[in-house]
């Protein structure tokens, strides 16, 4: 038996385990701390395939179980939260907020069959669509204080179930020397939007418009590589 490949292994459980604690929360209502559990998810993601690399001890089941940790991480957490956050004011139709986790379950199925994902994603990632969601739904609920509202983010969880399995480019970090310009030009904008909404958090003395910060970065993460899908590739 490979002892290595335990570690690996155990890391993804804390991520399923970060996962269904946030589902929890979310039907708490608890939405902030729902959205602390999946960035923790995003921790032990990251580490779990660092992990398998540096001690070389990749596994086949290790990359299945990675995929279901992260559809319960970043596709059911997000989506229950979403769901939770909606049904006061559009009722069960909130429930087609949960869309979302189908969705992610097909793009990370699409993943793990893809060989052009290496260094790039083709479709966002499911980690940043949870990104984009858990800020998004730890804002209080005057954000929706009118139904339209609610509509409105109900179609925009429509439009992300699009655009985790849209053959569109996205950027990755690991292909850092092939796009370093367009990741740095990213960094900046991050660094700027982080800025202004933990300014803002501090001056209002609401911690939810800092983690409105990775509402914000996500939306340029995807407004960037959509512009860049429409830039003449040069031959």
């Amino acid at each position: 038996m490979n002892y290595k490949r335990i570690i690996p292994d155990a890391i993804t459980s804390c991520n399923l385990l970060c996962g269904s604690i946030a589902v929890f929360l979310a039907t708490q209502g608890a939405f902030i701390w729902a959205f602390v559990f999946i960035l923790a998810g995003a921790f032990f993601d990251f580490f779990d395939g660092l992990s398998a690399r540096l001690l070389k001890a990749p596994s086949p089941i290790g990359i299945q179980l990675d995929s279901l940790a992260d559809d319960i991480t970043f596709g059911l957490a997000p989506a229950m939260m979403l769901f939770c956050w909606l049904k006061p004011v559009l009722g069960w139709w909130a429930l087609i907020a949960l869309l979302m986790a189908a969705f992610s379950a097909l793009r990370l199925a699409k993943f793990n069959v893809d060989a052009r994902q290496h260094d790039s994603f083709i479709g966002l990632a499911t980690p940043a669509n949870a990104i984009f969601w858990g800020g998004l739904c730890s804002m209080p609920y005057a954000m929706i204080a009118y139904d339209w509202i609610g509509w409105c983010l109900l179609g925009l969880s429509i439009v992300s179930c699009y655009l985790l399995n849209a053959e569109i480019p996205f950027f990755s970090f690991k292909g850092f020397k092939k796009d370093k310009t367009v990741i740095i030009s990213f960094l900046i904008g991050c660094v700027i939007i982080i800025g202004y909404c933990v300014t803002k958090a501090i001056l209002a003395k609401h911690i939810e418009f800092a983690l409105f910060s990775g509402t914000g970065c996500i939306l340029w993460y995807v407004m960037l590589n959509i512009l860049l899908a429409f830039v003449p590739k040069e031959k």
